[in-house]
């Protein structure tokens, strides 16, 4: 028989089957076929943590076909995914099939693409047990704290909770910021602008109040020190005093690793990471391509290197070049300084696109949806990080009123370089800078309006996916595998919902959280969980032992578990229930919102006296067009958020499109949202027709 290779997914088998030929058989096991038993702990803690690996309830048919395959082959080749996960299931499939995992009998693939492919056969290997026992030590790591924390939690909070040793220090980051949120006070404080132009012209420009001549920058913190100001500088000459002008230059971004293609995908594309994940594995695996067949797109996109194929690099200002013109090519090799320590998480490349000449608008001939564009933004990026700096001229500008100094600075691009391409988003407002007019020092300027504007200083703002992968990845928390399968777990267990695309606790979430905080307080440590990630690190280097680093954490934490039963023993956790707008119609209550088996709904307070309950339901604010009643936020059968009048199914009206809290300036009604191509808001009342522009955050006019 021919000889047989073993992946995980069937779209991955079909892809690298078409490369492989006739002489090959490529199957798939279809993720993990052996793991730890649901029913029980399945670890033996009394003798060196021994796990008890059994098949996955289910697979018992391709178990046997597998067995059956690889009998009949000449040769067998598992190309599992080339990371700690995809290790393991290699591990379980040599043993399974009766395989000595000592001899080359594995295959990884960098990228899916006859080249990639045919490198990766030509170097077998044996499978890695340090990288096999990374995985191992995480699993048993994570089914101890699991297995033994949630009894605990079903006994002093309620039935069905459970905690993780990596979601738990997540709900903290999340509830550790709600609370600075709620602790915060506001402070008051002014701006002062001016409003100037320059002698024989009409361009105005804005200086901002700086201080007093020689002194330091100030705040002014009242109507009554903007007044003092405003009049002090009354009647004064503007006058430029000093003028500084240079020259700077902006690089481009790195290409992406995991984390930072999830953060953009979510700041640019609005996708959860469980999304871009599944679009980054699609193309990874292989798309079907108008003229190619079946072609993988990216690079492997679970890495935490910035590092590039010398060959991608040049194929990449080859594309620059022809497409924009040679100077557009950055003249010298771009280097990126991996985050990572170790050696094993640099062994993939950044992600990437297999192929640069394969351009997005060549791509949307085959790709359509979330596919489409995240491949149009790893292909951006990646270019992008290949061609020349952006260069600036600069002007920064001191300008005296009498006594106090007002600032103003600006640029202009002399050469766009990388930003005809692809600029990187961010979560925060930035100030923009705009060219100044021709400035000469002495200069006496006209002054066309002097501002005064009351402030006051903002909380920090509430995670959202992005900026919650940024802080994970920055305090050592989680690997490029994990950051996704965090995010689902937390939102999955109800400790954090999404509210307006920012994560906020729930009211569980944060007494599980501060229960945690007080019995386990290691376990929500950020530093003593980042700890444990270098600690399995080590592991995966081969600097430390598996069984000698699950020791060292799981004594501690039984202990902890210990004690925890000692200084709970008789009491129990009562989660506050949260108050919902809706009047109980019997009683007169204000209902609260329950969590039942089918998921949250509405109760009265006043249970057992008052049973009555109903479906809960989310108000938009908006206005329906055709009855005036409230649009309330509904989910269809497969999922999909619509919005719809509460009146359904008598009054009829729903929409896809998000009402806003805009109004029409003709009638009044809510104005909608319509997203894609030419997106704007529009009144969707029947005779009035009213719409206007939608610009999104960040987004230039005319995109």
């Amino acid at each position: 028989m021919a000889k047989l290779v073993i992946v995980e997914s069937p779209a991955k088998a079909k892809t690298i089957g078409k490369y492989l030929g006739p002489d090959y058989r490529v199957t798939a096991s279809m993720g993990h076929i052996r793991d730890l038993p649901q029913s029980q702990l399945g670890i033996d803690v009394e003798h060196d943590y021994t796990p008890k690996y059994i098949n996955i309830k289910g697979k018992e048919k391709l178990i046997r076909e597998l067995k059956s395959e690889a009998k009949e082959a000449d040769e067998v080749f598992l190309a599992t995914d080339p990371d700690r996960e995809g290790e393991a299931i290699s591990w379980h499939l040599a043993t399974l099939l009766g395989l000595d995992p000592d001899q080359p009998n594995r295959v990884t693939f960098g990228e899916i693409t006859k080249k990639g492919v045919q490198e990766g056969m030509a170097h077998p290997r044996a499978i890695d047990k340090n990288l096999f026992n990374a995985q191992q030590a995480r699993r048993i790591l994570d089914r101890l704290v699991g297995y033994k924390l949630s009894p605990f939690l079903w006994r002093k909070v309620r039935r069905g909770l459970s905690a993780g040793r990596v979601q738990s220090v997540a709900v903290r980051l999340i509830v550790d910021r709600e609370k600075e949120i709620e602790a915060f006070k506001p402070e008051e404080y002014w701006n002062l602008d001016a409003v100037l132009s320059a002698p024989g012209s009409q361009k105005k420009f804005t200086a901002r109040l700086h201080g007093p001549v020689g002194g330091k920058k100030i705040t002014v913190h009242n109507a009554e020190e903007a007044a003092a100001i405003r009049a002090a500088v009354e009647g004064k000459d503007y006058i430029v005093s000093d003028l500084t002008r240079g020259k700077r230059s902006r690089v481009p971004a790195p290409p992406f690793i995991t984390s930072t293609m999830q953060q953009e995908a979510s700041r640019r594309l609005g996708f959860t990471a469980t999304r871009t994940m599944r679009a980054a594995q699609t193309l990874y695996e292989g798309v079907e391509i108008e003229g190619q067949g079946v072609t993988g797109l990216i690079t492997y996109m679970r890495t935490d290197s910035l590092r590039i194929a010398d060959e991608a690099a040049q194929a990449a200002k080859e594309f620059i070049a022809s497409t924009y013109g040679e100077q557009y090519v950055c003249p010298t090799k771009r280097s990126y300084k991996t985050k990572s320590a170790t050696a094993a998480q640099d062994a993939h490349e950044a992600v990437r696109p297999t192929n640069p000449a394969f351009t997005p608008d060549e791509a949307d001939k085959s790709l359509s949806g979330d596919t489409a564009k995240l491949y149009r933004l790893i292909w951006s990026r990646f270019i992008a990080s290949q061609m020349s700096d952006c260069q600036l001229d600069t002007v920064n500008a001191s300008i005296t009123a009498g006594d106090y100094l007002f600032k103003a600075s600006g640029y202009v691009v002399t050469f766009d370089g990388f930003s005809v391409l692809y600029e990187e988003a961010t979560d925060e407002k930035e100030k923009k800078e705009t060219a100044l007019p021709p400035l000469e020092q002495g200069q006496t300027l006209r002054l066309r309006e002097l501002k005064s504007e009351q402030k006051f200083t903002q909380p920090p703002a509430r995670y959202t996916e992005a900026a919650l992968i940024k802080a994970l990845e920055e305090n050592g928390i989680g690997r490029p595998s994990t950051y996704a399968p965090i995010i689902t777990t937390i939102i999955d267990r109800d400790y954090v919902e999404r509210d307006a695309k920012k994560l906020k606790p729930t009211l569980l979430g944060r007494a599980i959280n501060e229960l945690m905080e007080e019995q386990f307080p290691d376990i929500v440590d950020v530093k003593f969980s980042a700890q444990m990630e270098k600690n399995l690190d080590k592991v995966e280097s081969g600097a430390a032992d598996w069984h000698t680093t699950i020791d060292q954490f799981y004594k501690g934490f039984d202990a902890t578990l210990q004690q925890a039963e000692v200084n709970m023993e008789g009491k129990k956790i009562k989660v506050p229930d949260e108050e919902s707008d809706e009047i109980c119609e019997k009683c007169g209550r204000r209902m609260v919102i329950k969590t039942g088996r089918y998921g949250k709904f509405l109760a009265c307070p006043g249970f057992p006296e008052c049973t009555n309950t109903k479906k809960l339901v989310k108000d938009t604010g908006g206005v329906c067009p055709l009855c005036g009643s409230r649009i309330l936020v509904r989910r269809s059968q497969k999922g999909r958020i619509y919005y719809g009048c509460e009146k359904n199914p008598a009054c009829g009206f729903m929409t896809w499109d998000e009402p806003t809290a805009e109004k029409c300036e003709k009638c009044g009604g809510t104005l909608f949202k319509k997203l894609g191509k030419g997106a704007h808001l529009y009144c969707a009342r029947e005779g009035c027709g009213f719409t206007k522009p939608l610009t999104r955050p960040g987004q230039k006019t005319g995109e």
